[in-house]
């Protein structure tokens, strides 16, 4: 079994103020020397080849940030338009215990809540029962799923306050992670993956969670990792005040006593050419660099890499069944699918040191 390594946010974001205040009392070229140095050791929980060398992933990304980010090179890119967008599940959050999160928050929302499940429709009903089959007796999910989760969901958070979903989410969140012992949810983060957010900031790029998941569960799951919410896509319901009754909002007016709630009608599911739209909606630029897991990224890589700019895009394979919940027989299928599409690949199992930190065990599903 691989070393595991225990990678907390907190402790770097400390050392990163030190660094900071350190500086401010020094000279410009010990600075210089200090950013120098944080920025080629940045990728600690990165395996290396027997040369010493960063694997070829990490070795593709340094040489193009650096590339992209020198004034004098013909690929140099304005901060401004440095843009970076990340896919959230399977990409730097776990999604194989068993399931996607939003999928196994709707179905114990729906099947064992006992403040809610009385209350659930039949096609609520239906979807979680589906997720229920899939995940404890492998029964495969019907052709386009994705679409019958969103609307039951929709319906399942229907008139909660934006407080409440977000405590509510933040709750299951705190369980124990299925599968795995010494991790809750809300831990599962891909720590090497959390490496290139503090790269790409050294080197002044903004970088946004494009996710098929709801927004707001996105928002509570990365608040955690400290990522501002604006900065996260995702799937949206519509919104209203909660005192708006039937009156469409160009006509009602927000009282400062009234509150945001969720409602039962479905936006956008924020998938495939649906993240490429919302992107262009709401960063307004293309992405320079693009990272993903699944197929439901390959748009949003492509567009990436129709930009006028150099760009790069990256998929992660999960092919560590010593350690995750992975297929690597179909994870190897992919990785020559995307490298085929252009795609620079990076694999859990070679080129991770760790996946989810010290004291993390893979372990048989339990369910009750």
């Amino acid at each position: 079994m691989k070393k595991l390594i225990k990678l907390s946010v907190l402790p770097l974001l400390a050392i990163t103020l030190m660094g900071c205040q350190s500086n401010n009392n020094t000279n410009s070229n010990s600075s210089t020397t200090t950013t120098t140095a944080q920025k080629e050791d940045a990728f600690k929980l990165w395996s290396k080849k027997a040369s010493g060398a960063d694997c070829e992933a990490i070795q593709e990304l340094k040489s193009y940030v650096e590339e992209v980010t020198d004034e004098t090179s013909d690929s140099f890119i304005p901060k401004e338009d440095r843009i970076a967008t990340f896919d959230m599940d399977g990409t730097i959050i776990g999604e194989l215990y068993p399931s996607y999160f939003e999928y196994n928050l709707l179905e114990y929302r729906v099947l064992d809540d006992p403040s809610y499940k009385d209350k659930a429709s039949e096609q609520e009903i239906d979807a979680a029962t589906k997720i229920r089959e899939f995940v404890r007796n492998g029964v495969a999910l019907p052709d386009h799923f994705d679409m019958i989760h969103a609307y039951a969901a929709a319906k399942a958070y229907s008139g909660m306050t934006l407080k409440e979903f977000d405590d509510y989410v933040k709750a299951y969140a705190a369980k124990p992670a299925n599968g795995f012992s010494g991790m809750t949810y809300g831990e599962s983060f891909y720590k090497p993956m959390l490496e290139i957010f503090d790269y790409l900031e050294e080197y002044d790029f903004n970088y946004y969670i494009v996710s098929g998941s709801d927004r707001f569960i996105c928002r509570a799951l990365v608040d955690s990792i400290n990522i501002d919410p604006s900065k996260v896509i995702g799937m949206d319901v519509v919104l209203k005040s909660n005192n708006q009754g039937d009156e469409d909002g160009v006509n009602y007016t927000y009282k400062v006593e009234d509150t945001l709630i969720r409602t039962d009608e479905l936006i956008i599911k924020n998938l495939k050419t649906n993240k490429v739209k919302q992107i262009t909606q709401e960063i307004g630029k293309k992405p320079v660099l693009s990272f993903g897991n699944s197929g439901g990224d390959s748009a949003m890589h492509n567009y990436c890499l129709s930009n006028d700019y150099e760009s790069k895009a990256f998929m992660l394979i999960a092919d560590d069944e010593e350690d995750d919940h992975a297929n690597r027989e179909k994870a190897l299928k992919l990785k020559e699918q995307w490298e085929d599409a252009g795609y620079i690949v990076i694999s859990m199992r070679d080129d991770f040191t760790t996946i989810y930190g010290d004291g993390v065990l893979k372990t048989d599903f339990i369910f009750e």
